[in-house]
């Protein structure tokens, strides 16, 4: 794996646990993000209706028994248009390579589509084990179900399958469970209580982010992003953080901030209260909306989102 992965937990021998990487690919909007947050058991990855809201691998950290399970949870894989669009693919197709065991998502629903077909044919080559998982099977019919499943594993060999739903929790348990059993033996590299490696600081901002997409929906491109740009602890133990939202056009900025500044008002309310919850004390959230434009081709921003900058455009 990476050179910056954390130091080993020397108290655990490593002939008593297992620890691995396991990757989710898929294309947009297939559920990861919802999976990963119901295999951790909490929020460590956003979600939106909008596709692409996951930019950056987002390590979700669950302990199972024995086992510590490390999931990577890798931006929809599609057809890219510009340079952030293949930044995000070639770190999805990174983060398969680099883990252990990778699972494919299928959107159940929408079967083998065009997208679907892409990632299929390139994962059938690739050298890791590989797991299929069939996702809001709650909103299938199980003949479609069990037709997808058979078509899947005649086209890539899957140590396993299993059918889920990643909304109701549906099936995630027993996924967890065989995860566990098939990382490889060695010691956990994460404490026993961390959820993700993702900073506060970041999460905060893609809670932002994700508010902002629920409430503007198709209004606004999914380039804009959220920066942290301070958190102070304060002396009554309550969190002071203050955010930058960026967008490329003045006209963006508008949309954001919304008539008399409610729309920028209720993103504020939303997010400061799910912020709140993850670091159980009160926070005073103060977001800042500003253009800045050309940010999608600063290696800087990219850098930041822990992403490759593409070098053609």
């Amino acid at each position: 794996m990476a050179d910056d992965t954390p130091p080993a937990d020397a108290t655990r021998p490593a002939d008593a646990t297992r620890c691995g990487f396991i990757a989710l690919i898929g294309a947009p909007n297939a559920g990861k993000s919802t999976l990963i947050n119901a295999l951790v058991r909490s929020k460590i990855s956003i979600v939106s209706h909008k596709v692409q809201t996951t930019r950056m691998p987002v390590r979700g950290i669950v302990t199972e028994g024995a086992a510590q399970l490390i999931f990577v949870d890798t931006p929809g894989i599609f057809a890219p248009k510009r340079r952030l669009d293949r930044a995000m693919v070639t770190s999805a197709w990174a983060g398969a390579q680099d883990a252990d065991l990778v699972g494919l998502l299928i959107d159940a629903r929408k079967g083998l589509d065009e997208e679907a077909e892409a990632i299929v044919a390139r994962l059938a080559a690739a050298p890791r084990r590989k797991f299929l998982v069939l996702n809001k099977v709650d909103v299938t019919d199980k003949p479609a179900l069990l037709a997808l499943a058979t078509a899947l594993n005649e086209r890539v060999t899957f140590a396993s399958t299993f059918m889920v739903s990643a909304l109701t929790g549906d099936g995630v348990d027993d996924m967890r469970t065989w995860l566990a059993a098939e990382v490889p033996p060695g010691p956990w590299l994460y404490p026993e209580d961390q959820m993700s490696d993702a900073p506060l600081r970041q999460l905060a901002a893609e809670i932002t982010r994700e508010k902002m997409f629920h409430r503007l929906h198709q209004e606004l491109p999914y380039q804009s992003t959220v920066e942290t740009e301070s958190w102070t602890q304060q002396k009554d133990g309550s969190v002071r953080i203050e955010q930058t939202i960026y967008v490329e056009r003045d006209s963006q900025k508008k949309i954001v901030i919304g008539k008399g500044g409610q729309t920028l008002k209720a993103i504020g309310a939303e997010a400061r209260k799910e912020i709140s919850g993850i670091v159980e004390a009160p926070v005073h959230l103060f977001l800042f909306v500003k253009v800045r434009e050309g940010w999608g081709d600063d290696p800087a921003r990219y850098r930041e989102m822990g992403l490759d900058f593409p070098k053609d455009g």
